[in-house]
């Protein structure tokens, strides 16, 4: 498994890697195994645990690794909101895609010139890198779930300001109310 890793490097030192589900940012790689600074488990939003978790390199002929920061270093994350029948979801709709929009252009720059050096090696073609908003009927009333470009480890941090922003955008307004869920 170690020399896998120095010859082919499905991960690096700093990587934010998941296998077998075991999720951190790998800190340590010897010859038998490799340790990560834990992400997750009962810790939302893709933060650190503080536990040292390790596991042998032979995982890597078993199970499937996912890398969140090698190469491209952006993922898509989608972020719901449930509003009411009765609210008026095109107006909603609008004012999430306007507030992903504010960020979109700097993530878009980076996340092109990464895959623009990414594509040289891996057949990886995003077209799109624009913030989306996707509508659907939810069992409690209109589902928008945005979805859009984040660093890889900026996730709970734009959730967080996105979230912010849209409950201020929409606070005291009588058309646009969010379901109990």
């Amino acid at each position: 498994g170690w020399v896998h890793i120095l010859l082919r490097s499905p991960y690096r030192m700093g990587d934010r890697i998941d296998i077998n589900g075991v999720r951190g940012d790998v800190v340590d790689i010897t010859l038998l195994s490799t340790k990560v600074v834990e992400v997750g488990a009962w810790v939302g939003g893709d933060q650190s645990t503080g536990r040292l978790v390790s596991f042998p390199n032979n995982w890597l002929f078993a199970h499937s690794v996912r890398n969140d920061t090698h190469g491209f270093g952006f993922i898509w994350n989608e972020l719901t909101f449930t509003l009411t029948f009765d609210s008026d979801w095109h107006a909603a709709q609008d004012l999430l895609e306007a507030l992903a929009q504010e960020m979109a252009p700097a993530v878009e720059t980076q996340a092109r010139r990464a895959l623009d050096r990414l594509s040289t090696d891996v057949l990886i073609r995003y077209s799109v890198l624009t913030p989306f908003v996707y509508v659907r009927v939810a069992p409690k009333g209109i589902a928008l779930t945005l979805r859009y470009l984040v660093e890889a480890r900026k996730r709970r941090g734009s959730e967080h300001a996105l979230t912010i922003s849209f409950l201020d955008a929409i606070r005291g307004r009588d058309d646009v109310k969010l379901a109990e869920t």
